[in-house]
C-alpha cells in the first residue's frame, strides 16, 4: 500500500534558502540570534548568556585561544572549534586575550570551555537551521 504525503503533512521549510544561510551565518557570529530571529526567546537568551559566559569563563581559566598551525593537526582542530565560538572568540582576538599561561593550574580546563563553547555553537547553529528547515 502507497501512502502520498499531502503538502499539509509535509514539512515545510519556514524560510528561502537565501534566509536559512543568513540565519546560520547570524546564529554563528552571536550565539543564540538565529534562535531569537524564529522567536524561540527563551532558547535563544539562554544560548545568548551561557556560550559567551562559558567562553569568558575559558578566558579567566588562563586558557588558550589556539591560532592555525597545520604543522599541529590537534591545535588546527581546537582553532577551528575556537572560530565557532563567533562574536566571543572575535572579540577575544580583537582584544588579545587567550594568550593561555601553560603553569596555571586550570590552563587544561580554560582550553576545555574555549573549544566546546564553539563546539556547542555549532549544535546551536545546527538546531536553528532544522528549526529554519520546518523540522522541529
Amino acid at each position: 500500500m502507497t501512502t502520498k504525503s499531502t503538502a499539509a503533512e509535509r514539512p515545510r521549510a519556514a524560510a528561502e534558502p537565501g534566509m536559512l544561510v543568513l540565519l546560520c551565518l547570524a546564529a554563528w557570529a552571536i550565539p543564540g540570534a538565529g534562535h531569537l530571529w524564529m522567536g524561540r526567546r527563551q532558547k535563544g537568551l539562554v544560548f545568548l548568556l551561557a556560550l559567551p559566559a562559558m567562553f569568558l569563563i575559558g578566558l579567566l581559566l588562563h586558557g588558550r585561544i589556539f591560532p592555525f598551525d597545520l604543522s599541529e593537526p590537534l591545535v588546527a582542530l581546537a582553532a577551528v572549534a575556537n572560530v565557532c565560538a563567533g562574536a566571543p572568540w572575535m572579540i577575544g582576538r580583537m582584544l588579545d586575550a587567550g594568550g593561555g599561561t601553560v603553569t596555571a593550574a586550570t590552563y587544561e580546563y580554560g582550553n576545555c570551555f574555549l573549544i566546546v563553547t564553539g563546539l556547542l555553537n555549532v549544535l546551536v547553529i545546527f538546531d536553528a537551521f532544522d528549526i529554519g528547515m520546518g523540522r522541529k
